[in-house]
């Protein structure tokens, strides 16, 4: 058996094509587009990538992006201060904060400071409170756990009443992942450094989440045969054979895995794109709203 490639370029170009002419149409009436502003504080190689990558799609689509890249030794004041002049500026529509963010930094504090109607990561402390109340609905959901929901349907399996393993309890992916799929009607497992006898879960599992942060941490043996693989991490390796020296792989185990599950992303070109895509609709919604569209 050979799974199904879950490719999530093709899925995000799909999704940011359709909707160019919303895009433009919101462009000609304001006359100015919708505006999407990055912070990143530090170094970590994975988000630098992910910023580069949200700033070529955004202008693929007709928006703006703006970007402050800020060293690792920034004063969260100087962040904070950073948060509140892209809420101030009216033509940056929304808002991301790039985590993780170094150690001394309040990730918190600083979330909080984004306007609520400009949290189109769906990070601040009041849409993750509205995402995990049952009959609340969040303004915004997070980006990439609403790519890995959207690449789950790409697969056609029916997610109520399924068995669904979350690797990594995250505030960015793991612990919003886990309330979405609840309120999908999966039964949801998550599993950390201290759960026991994580291959015997993982094993039950109809749809697997993997995002802890450990390359190819999950084997090709844990896989339920069938079972829907979303493979969320993104980790650097040493690879001697690339003309760069290293290489991306998630947290699972792809060439054993492919062999057993029925549905499986790539690494790179599976969950990123789809978390771009994630926040270009969200900004356009951002935009809209702001300017009293929708």
């Amino acid at each position: 058996m050979t799974a199904q490639i879950i490719d999530g370029k093709k899925v995000a170009k799909r999704i940011q094509d359709g909707i160019k002419g919303d895009v433009a149409a919101f462009t000609e009436k304001q006359g100015y587009p919708p505006g999407l502003g990055v912070i990143l504080v530090g170094d970590d190689p994975a988000s630098a990538m992910y910023v580069r990558m949200k700033q070529r799609r955004c202008e693929s689509v007709g928006m703006a992006s703006f970007s402050n890249i800020m060293p690792s030794s920034t004063a969260q004041d100087e962040v904070l201060a950073a948060v509140r002049a892209y809420n101030d500026d009216p033509h940056i529509h929304g808002i991301l904060v790039q985590l993780p963010m170094p150690d001394h930094i309040d990730e918190e504090t600083v979330l909080k400071e984004v306007n609520l109607d400009k949290d189109v990561d769906g990070f601040h402390p009041l849409n993750i409170g509205a995402l995990a109340m049952k009959g609340r609905t969040p303004t915004f959901t997070p980006a990439t756990p609403t790519g890995c929901m959207t690449l789950i349907a790409e697969t056609g399996i029916e997610i109520s009443g399924k068995s669904a393993v979350v690797l990594g309890r995250s505030n960015i992916v793991g612990m919003p992942m886990s309330l979405m799929l609840t309120h999908a009607n999966a039964t949801v497992t998550v599993c950390h450094s201290r759960t026991q006898n994580i291959a015997e879960i993982v094993k039950n599992a109809d749809i697997l989440i993997a995002a802890i942060g450990k390359p190819e941490f999950v084997k090709g043996d844990w896989i339920k045969s069938g079972a829907v693989v979303i493979d969320v991490g993104t980790n650097k390796i040493d690879d001697p054979t690339n003309d760069k020296g290293y290489k991306w792989v998630g947290d699972v185990d792809f060439e054993a895995a492919k062999e057993v599950a029925g549905a499986i992303t790539i690494v790179p070109g599976g969950v990123g794109p789809l978390t771009i895509a994630s926040l270009i609709q969200n900004t356009l919604k951002a935009a809209k709203r702001i300017v009293g569209e929708n």
